[in-house]
């Protein structure tokens, strides 16, 4: 959708689903891709039963149970808010955001090999053509806290591929994800960069002229509207897109607990060839692309030309096990979205939503935390409950808080 162009009914359509769900949200992505979005918008601003949800769904030829409709029903609709969609959609307008709906020519076709947990549409600052497809692309992700080496690495790795004619997609971040975005920037070539939050906030603050660069050559994407708030939860949902956009993924230097095996664990769900760059045995940055290469068979990578091997000679990866990622998985009646987690992460995404809706200082009442967790009352319920077993929750007459740290 172009500025000045009338939007579309499927991506007004789009734009309001956006608002109400988390990244992800398989059961809106099936009864989208079953009854189309301006359907499915439709019943929810109407506040339809679920069983007119269902029954649209289920007579165009898809499959929705009434339970999981009215689950999905009880967290989407504490978020539709009038006034919030009207800000947001100012807000795009005054930062120059652009919306993409799948059918668009410069639509990234690789996010839609996500199936149900594909985007609904996504917001873009910058040049819209730089998701088009015209040029092959890899994504090159690693730790925020890089050493010396790895920098060296992605700096070394990025510039090689862009004289190779590739793309750089990343995720902004500090450490190996700036360096990427820098290095291809340096070298005239083009860079993504996908963001956890609303395209007008740029994240984290640090970068913000970095991502304003980015936006002047490659684009800064989002699937979130404008004015949300990056979060955990988000961001994990947001490495799904930097590994579905990507062609190939690299994995340039990981600790055991870096998000870049997150993104790693989407790109192997995907069947895309996975890459690691082996460093220094004693160092525990290394770690995590260590356990790629002995554990799940990933590529060892060391130069921009055997990066770029990965896409031009059809790799695969290997493994036919799992990287602790759980793709179809239903979180709680609702759904969890393609989540890839690590041994000291929790099981349940929704305990990670439920965390990123608390605050350590405000008490917040139960439908608030629900509302902002994208979770229905009952389910929050539930979590605060072993939250506050675990003594990680407490909460008093005002509401619930997260317990502060020592």
């Amino acid at each position: 959708m172009r500025r000045g162009e009338e939007p579309s009914l499927d991506a007004f359509a789009r734009a309001v689903l956006g608002l109400i769900a988390e990244p992800g949200d398989g059961v809106l992505g099936r009864a989208i891709s079953a009854a189309g979005a301006p359907a499915v918008a439709e019943r929810l601003l109407a506040r339809a039963p679920a069983e007119a949800l269902v029954d649209a769904v289920v007579e165009a030829g898809g499959d929705l149970d009434e339970r999981e409709a009215s689950s999905a029903r009880d967290r989407w609709l504490p978020r539709l808010d009038h006034r919030g969609f009207v800000t947001s959609l100012a807000q795009a307008a005054r930062v120059g955001a652009r919306l993409l709906v799948p059918g668009d020519a410069c639509w990234p076709s690789g996010v839609d090999e996500l199936g149900a947990h594909a985007p609904l549409a996504l917001w873009v600052r910058g040049r819209v053509e730089a998701l088009a497809g015209t040029q092959p692309t890899i994504a090159l992700v690693g730790a925020r806290a890089a050493t010396g080496y790895g920098e060296h690495v992605t700096m070394e790795a990025s510039a090689g591929l862009v004289d190779r004619g590739f793309a750089i997609v990343s995720g902004g971040a500090y450490g190996i994800d700036g360096m990427a975005h820098r290095a291809a920037l340096a070298s005239d070539g083009t860079t993504v960069a996908f963001l956890a939050g609303g395209v007008d906030r740029y994240y984290p603050l640090g970068h913000e002229s970095l991502l304003a660069r980015i936006a002047e050559s490659g684009a800064v994407v989002a699937e979130l509207p404008c004015g949300a708030a990056p979060t955990k939860w988000r961001f994990l949902q947001r490495n799904r897109l930097i590994a579905a956009a990507g062609e190939a993924t690299v994995v340039l230097e990981a600790g055991m607990r870096s998000g870049s095996l997150n993104t790693a664990g989407h790109a192997a769900a995907l069947g895309r060839p996975l890459g690691a760059v082996p460093g220094p045995v004693t160092s525990p940055a290394s770690a995590g692309c260590h356990r790629l290469l002995r554990e799940f068979d990933a590529v060892c990578v060391v130069d921009a030309d055997q990066m770029a091997e990965l896409v031009t000679a059809g790799g695969r990866p290997r493994w036919s096990g799992e990287l602790g990622i759980d793709v179809d998985g239903e979180a709680g009646s609702g759904d969890r979205g393609m989540t890839a987690s690590f041994p000291d992460d929790r099981a349940d995404p929704r305990l990670i939503r439920v965390l990123d809706a608390l605050s350590s200082r405000t008490p917040r009442p139960l439908a608030d935390v629900a509302r902002r967790a994208g979770l229905a009352v009952t389910e929050v319920m539930s979590v605060l409950g072993s939250l506050e077993a675990e003594g990680v929750a407490v909460r008093d007459a005002r509401g619930w808080r997260r317990r502060r740290a020592g």
